[in-house]
């Protein structure tokens, strides 16, 4: 069964986030460091993409979950909302499609069959890109990566504002986790501490257990800037990418025989990368930002 991306198992996050008060490829042995706070640009403006023509389409049925806040989740008067939802609209906009586009909410266990079965074009829910699933489906570029951070308590002293300041001290990771092992790839001269589950590695940095902890970029700038933490602790260089540990990021999954919605996909993907729209949905529903 495919997994949505985040580090999370989805009815979790929902349930973290709920608590908070908020509904609503680098190389092989290297990680990719952002540094200037903003969403990752992933369209190279000098970049040609291939042509689409969707004149023969005559409707665009997405799908998506509504169990991925904020990217798309229910408001309060049942209405499907969040960040894959708004993006959706700014893409049919792109496509002259406003009027032919459609969004249904299903659970996620039920889209993959759905789209293969034509009840849908496509999945925009966070639907985790798999060799299986590529031999089925086409996928168009990603809009978006999530990454790895580091989170300190404030009262650590650490001689430095970079990981390099972390050698040969203890950072806190869940156990048997991709960030334990992108941790490992990625900082050797760092020992790990291992813990059962998020609840214990948020208790253990925010008591000073461990000084830092390394885990899911999503949910970290949520904990840090809640009322859960208490103000102890404070985001840590970072944000760190990796197409090996964290996957290849957000993307459009279609049932796309012909190679016709993909290429559209894309190139609309790209016109909002660069003129700005991608950046104001991805601020509108991480006010704080993730990088």
């Amino acid at each position: 069964m495919p997994r949505q991306l985040a580090s999370l198992k989805l009815p979790s996050l929902s349930i973290f986030l709920a608590t908070l008060g908020i509904l609503f490829s680098p190389p092989a042995e290297s990680a990719e460091k952002n540094t200037d706070g903003m969403l990752p640009v992933l369209f190279d403006t000098r970049e040609r993409l291939p042509s689409a023509n969707i004149s023969d389409i005559s409707s665009i049925r997405f799908l998506m979950s509504v169990d991925f806040p904020p990217f798309n989740f229910t408001d309060q008067n049942g209405r499907l909302t969040g960040f894959n939802v708004d993006l959706v609209r700014e893409v049919c906009a792109q496509l002259k499609m406003d009027a032919k586009c459609q969004m249904q909410a299903l659970p996620f266990d039920e889209l993959e069959a759905a789209v293969e079965m034509g009840e849908g074009d496509a999945v925009v829910s966070g639907m985790a890109v798999t060799g299986s699933l590529r031999q089925r489906f086409s996928f168009s570029r990603p809009y978006m990566m999530l990454p790895a951070r580091f989170v300190a308590n404030k009262n650590a002293k650490l001689q430095g504002s970079a990981a390099t300041a972390l050698a040969k001290r203890k950072v806190g990771v869940v156990a048997d986790s991709r960030h334990q092992a992108m941790l490992k790839a990625f900082f050797p001269d760092i020992t790990s501490t291992e813990y059962k589950n998020y609840d214990e590695l948020f208790e253990a940095v925010k008591t000073g257990a461990v000084d830092t902890i390394f885990a899911d970029g999503l949910r970290l700038p949520f904990w840090v800037s809640g009322a859960a933490s208490a103000d102890c602790c404070e985001l840590f260089d970072g944000p760190y990418m990796s197409d090996k540990f964290l996957g290849e990021g957000l993307t459009i999954m279609a049932n796309d025989p012909e190679n016709v919605l993909i290429p559209a996909f894309d190139q609309a993907l790209a016109t909002l990368s660069r003129n700005g729209k991608l950046d104001e949905i991805y601020r509108r529903y991480f006010p704080r930002g993730l990088y």
